[in-house]
């Protein structure tokens, strides 16, 4: 029996709107993760190793900084003559047109593409979870059972698990009912949006689906597979679970990616990124080896290249080019490109939701608050070149600085702009500032 012909399609056209303000200027398969990489090398890594040579990243928002980081595929080997990565965008010109409503509507606006490529199987992909997962497993699974779809589940805890799609699976690990996002679960089993569909059931059933709503070919009423497609597939019967039982996590909200980054850091924890027989590909940048002068403290902690440590690190994250000022405490954080903690950072930020800010400590304060927490604003100085919420200016201590700002999404936390006596540092005045990667 010859191999079936798989097309990979990952989903990267969302807003992301729970990780903002972290995708503000970028899309959320292009936040960084574990300071060198990207949210979509995973499923890009996973399809590499694979031996899926077939895959098309369907974009929409913020595509600048994901399409710099594609390269052409190149990292995962897919920069082919014949098959490799395709980057689908919304279109216009023809009655597949318009902007894509969900991840059924952006399949069903792509239909014609896919049909022309006439593939046997569809394995669809979201961009926004850490997970490593051969996916030929669950295209044996798939063509064991005879399934029209194979979903990848996993457990959950019961307090998140109307998050995802939620299902209810007998014995023999066939689907009996699905419910997308629901209030009262059925069960602790979560979708972990890895979907294997037999690709003529998925095209007919979306033409069936538009259909129903009265599209007219061009706007089907389409929105995202839990809301019609799936339900459609489970009540057919046809549809089967693959259980994943490795690590897997959500990274869409801000506790989940603060979460995921300490799991990284637990000696304890099953996510292995260096595992040389399944290593996440990703495109580097290039940047001189991180610098650890005497007196910096680094514990538990990842350090990517182009960082600066004179300060106090611990178990923390700091992306390519941080640095750490003399005197300055950064625990339990996760710091992106380019941010700079300077000597007096102060005890603070506000109370956001846990693990969604960066906790901080200068030499003012014995401790820096645990991600969630209050401390006082204390000190009249506000830190960071590039915080990690978002790029910024960087804004150093001024004579007559006010009190720490409080809100997170402006440059230095207040809206109206920085603090009055506040001196800018711009991106061309520290060396190396230009040419740098796209964060």
């Amino acid at each position: 029996m010859a191999a079936p012909r798989i097309l990979a399609l990952i989903m990267a056209g969302g807003a992301g709107n729970r990780l903002a303000p972290l995708t503000d200027r970028r899309a959320k398969p292009a936040v960084p993760y574990a300071g060198v990489y990207r949210l979509i090398d995973f499923p890009l890594s996973n399809c590499a190793h694979s031996g899926i040579t077939d895959v098309w990243v369907l974009q929409q928002f913020q595509p600048h900084a994901l399409g710099e980081h594609l390269a052409g595929g190149r990292p995962w080997d897919l920069d082919r003559t014949r098959g490799g990565l395709q980057v689908l965008f919304p279109h216009q010109g023809d009655e597949e047109g318009g902007w894509h409503q969900g991840n059924a509507d952006a399949v069903y606006r792509n239909r014609s593409v896919i049909r022309g490529l006439d593939p046997d199987l569809v394995v669809v992909l979201s961009a926004d979870h850490v997970y490593k997962l051969d996916y030929r497993d669950a295209v044996a699974t798939h063509l064991q059972r005879e399934a029209e779809l194979t979903l990848v589940t996993t457990v959950v805890g019961a307090d998140e698990v109307g998050r995802f799609g939620n299902v209810e699976v007998d014995d023999d690990g066939r689907v009996r009912d699905f419910r997308y996002k629901p209030d009262r679960p059925l069960s602790d089993v979560a979708t972990t949006e890895v979907f294997v569909f037999d690709a003529p059931r998925l095209l007919d059933s979306l033409d069936e689906l538009a259909d129903e709503g009265g599209g007219d070919g061009k706007d089907g009423g389409l929105e995202d597979f839990g809301d019609q497609l799936l339900p459609r597939f489970v009540e057919r019967g046809r549809t089967w679970e693959h259980r994943f039982e490795a690590y897997w996590r959500d990274v869409g909200t801000h506790e989940s990616y603060w979460g995921s980054h300490m799991d990284l850091l637990d000696p304890a924890s099953s996510l292995c990124l260096d595992d040389p027989a399944w290593p996440i590909l990703t495109t580097a940048g290039t940047r001189p080896p991180a610098r650890l002068h005497d007196g910096a403290s680094v514990d538990d902690s990842l350090v990517s290249p182009g960082c600066v440590v004179r300060g106090r690190v611990r178990r923390s994250v700091l992306g390519p080019g941080v640095v750490v000022e003399e005197g300055a405490e950064v625990h339990d954080s996760i710091l992106l490109h380019d941010t700079v903690v300077e000597s007096a950072a102060p005890p603070w930020p506000p109370p956001w939701p846990t693990g969604a800010c960066a906790s901080v400590a200068g030499p003012r304060s014995a401790a820096a608050p645990s991600p969630g927490r209050a401390a006082p604003p204390t000190s009249s100085w506000c830190w960071a070149r590039r915080p990690w919420w978002r790029p910024a200016p960087r804004w150093g201590p001024g004579p007559e600085s006010p009190n720490p700002p409080t809100d997170p999404r402006s440059p230095v936390g207040a809206p109206d702009g920085p603090p009055a006596g506040a001196r800018h540092q711009s991106e061309r005045s520290k060396p190396g500032g230009a040419g740098r990667e796209r964060v």
